[in-house]
């Protein structure tokens, strides 16, 4: 199963970085290794030995394989301001909330009786409270599922668009977001 949810809220909270993140292998290489303040922790994270490590640092290697290459960007960026970071999260858990763009087919239970229960391919953009985004962002610190945080945001909106704070589709129990085309996380 693609990882969709923790996916998204990593790219909006990178949008919020003021400078961009290290692209060479070797300026990589040396972030990571000032990071964990050794070459054998980033071998043993990277999968890699000492070694080739230490030849990254040094340039004397300058283009990884594929999946190397991947795993570092994704290592930097994981690591890459975590105050900037920190002050985004906080910003959207405290006054600005969080807007989802989705496109899925979103499903229902405990639908009113005029309406179908059925679920359809809906585009929806929504500006959540952020109540919504720090359970979000508190949910992926604590290590949550992909599933879960897919839950969350669908009982987001429920409560925010479908059920407009309280003021319609008062029976409406469950939204289920299923076959995402499209996902996007804006702060």
């Amino acid at each position: 199963m693609n990882k969709e949810f923790g996916d998204g809220l990593d790219q909006a909270v990178q949008k919020a970085f003021t400078r961009p993140a290290p692209k060479a292998a070797g300026a990589q290489m040396r972030y990571l290794v000032k990071q964990y303040k050794g070459t054998k922790a980033v071998a043993q994270m990277l999968r890699i030995s000492q070694r080739t490590v230490e030849r990254y640092v040094k340039d004397q290697i300058k283009k990884p394989r594929a999946d190397l290459a991947a795993r570092l960007e994704i290592e930097v960026k994981k690591r890459w301001q975590p105050q900037i970071r920190a002050k985004a999260k906080e910003k959207a858990a405290t006054t600005g909330g969080i807007v989802i763009d989705v496109h899925a087919r979103l499903g229902y239970s405990g639908a009113p009786a005029d309406t179908t229960d059925e679920d359809r391919l809906r585009q929806l953009t929504v500006a959540l409270p952020p109540q919504y985004a720090a359970r979000l962002f508190d949910a992926q610190e604590q290590g949550a599922t992909d599933d879960q945080l897919r839950e969350l945001a669908a009982d987001a909106l429920r409560e925010v668009y479908f059920q407009d704070g309280g003021r319609r589709a008062g029976s409406l129990q469950e939204v289920q977001i299923n076959d995402v085309q499209h996902l996007e996380f804006k702060l």
